[in-house]
């Protein structure tokens, strides 16, 4: 049996989404993968930022944090890395660069130990970055005109905006971009900042202090509790 899915909007390893991780994390092994693969453009300041952010919530959950250099293509491909998923009761994809995370793991050793995880019941969890990745469609959001790449494709039946909040304030094209690309019948969802939609592949339910915003068909927000299926 797969283990549940989270697509966060924001504040992957922050006190205010605890509550969420310690959700996915219930009745399974206290081994928190995390990897900030996304992050890698920016440098390794930026990925011991996120490292270090993953240790201080592992702390306060009482697990153990393995966080494998998966840093690009060649690092996801290292059996070595891919091998410190094992065991997991959770794997994190946190935020940064979408369509870099999806380039790098995309056919990878660590892609496919975190895929066999999952399908023996890990939780399998992506913020911002790491929930676009997971989708079929991964848009350049900082460079619109470098057009968008595929993502994992664990969930092609979904395109996500995370930080949907702010997100209409950074790029106010975005939702129609987003709806012009969507092939028929895919759910486009807004997922704002410090929420997640946990469950999946199909049925999800609201977790967090903000709403969930179906784009797709009929418009709709969806506030902490209530569901949603895709």
């Amino acid at each position: 049996m797969t283990g549940p899915l989270a697509l966060v909007g924001s504040g992957e390893y922050l006190p205010v989404m605890l509550d969420v991780e310690r959700l996915l994390l219930d009745g399974r092994p206290e081994r928190y993968v995390q990897l900030a693969t996304a992050a890698a453009p920016e440098g390794p300041a930026s990925v011991e930022r996120w490292h270090r952010l993953g240790r201080e919530q592992a702390q306060r959950l009482g697990v153990e944090a393995v966080q494998p250099p998966v840093v690009d293509a060649a690092s996801a491909a290292d059996e070595a890395n891919a091998a410190q998923v094992t065991g997991a009761g959770l794997v994190y994809l946190s935020g940064g660069n979408p369509g870099y995370l999806a380039d790098a793991l995309r056919g990878s050793a660590t892609w496919e130990a975190i895929l066999h995880a999952w399908r023996g019941g890990a939780a399998l969890a992506g913020c911002s970055a790491g929930a676009i990745a997971l989708t079929g469609w991964v848009p350049s959001l900082r460079h619109p005109r470098r057009g968008a790449v595929d993502g994992l494709n664990l969930l092609p039946h979904l395109r996500v905006i995370p930080h949907f909040d702010k997100m209409l304030g950074w790029m106010p094209d975005i939702v129609q971009r987003t709806l012009l690309q969507a092939p028929h019948g895919t759910t486009v969802v807004g997922i704002d900042e410090d929420t997640a939609l946990v469950g999946g592949p199909h049925e999800w339910q609201v977790h967090g202090r903000q709403s969930v915003h179906v784009l797709s068909d009929a418009s709709r927000r969806l506030d902490a509790g209530e569901t949603l299926s895709t």
